[in-house]
C-alpha cells in the first residue's frame, strides 16, 4: 500500500461517530445597534467619510464644491453626466490612470466593517476604483446591512465575474506602525449614503 493510500485510510478509520451540527449564525447580528450610524462610525475610523445625500443632484453639488471638476471624472451613472465622463468603459485600463475621482454605485454597505460590495455589472472596468486618485461610492441607506453575514447571505449565488468588498481608502503600516492612507490605491474614499 502506498504512503498516500495508507494516509486516507487512516483518516477514513478516525472519523467522528456522529454528525455534529453546525451553529445557527442566524443569532450573529441580532444584536440591536443603529445599523447608519455604525456604518458611518466605522468608515471614519478607517479613514473614509460619508455624507448624506437625497438625491443625484446632492452628490453632483458636493464633488463641484470639494473636488477639482476640471481633472478628469469618470463615473458609471448616467445622473452624474453634468460632471464626469461616462465613455470610459470601453477604454484600455491604462489609459485611466490620469483619473482623478471614480463615482460608482454599490449594490450594498456592510456597518460592522463600512464595507461596500461592487461587482463588475457596475464598476465599468475592474480597475477603476483602485487606480483613480480618489473614490466616491454611492449606496442606498436601506442597503446597508449589520454584519458581513447578512452580507453574504445577501450575495448567496448570484453570478457575476468579479465582486469585491470596498473599505476605505488603500492604507498600509510600516514596522514602526505608521499608517500611510493611498499607498496603493485610492487616497481617499467618500461614501454618498442616499436616501
Amino acid at each position: 500500500m502506498s504512503s498516500k493510500a495508507d494516509i486516507l485510510n487512516k483518516i477514513k478509520q478516525n472519523q467522528p461517530d456522529s454528525v455534529t451540527a453546525l451553529p445557527d449564525l442566524k443569532v450573529l447580528g441580532s444584536e440591536q445597534f443603529d445599523v447608519l450610524e455604525t456604518y458611518k462610525t466605522v468608515l471614519k475610523n478607517i479613514g473614509g467619510n460619508a455624507v448624506e445625500v437625497s438625491n443625484y443632484d446632492e452628490v453632483i453639488s458636493y464633488i463641484k464644491e470639494h473636488y477639482n471638476i476640471e481633472k478628469r471624472i469618470v463615473t458609471t451613472l448616467p445622473e452624474l453626466s453634468e460632471i464626469a465622463s461616462l465613455d470610459w468603459t470601453n477604454d484600455d485600463p491604462h489609459s485611466l490612470k490620469n483619473v482623478e475621482l471614480t463615482v460608482m454605485k454599490a449594490h450594498f454597505g456592510v456597518a460592522e466593517n463600512s464595507a461596500l460590495w461592487v461587482t463588475d455589472d457596475i464598476l465599468g472596468q475592474r480597475v477603476s476604483p483602485f487606480i483613480a486618485q480618489y473614490l466616491a461610492i454611492i449606496v442606498n441607506k436601506e442597503n446597508i446591512y449589520p454584519t458581513m453575514h447578512q452580507a453574504y447571505e445577501k450575495i448567496g449565488n448570484q453570478e457575476y465575474g468579479f465582486g469585491t468588498f470596498i473599505a476605505g481608502p488603500s492604507k498600509t503600516a510600516d514596522i514602526e506602525q505608521s499608517l500611510v492612507l493611498g499607498a496603493h490605491g485610492a487616497r481617499g474614499l467618500i461614501v454618498f449614503l442616499l436616501g
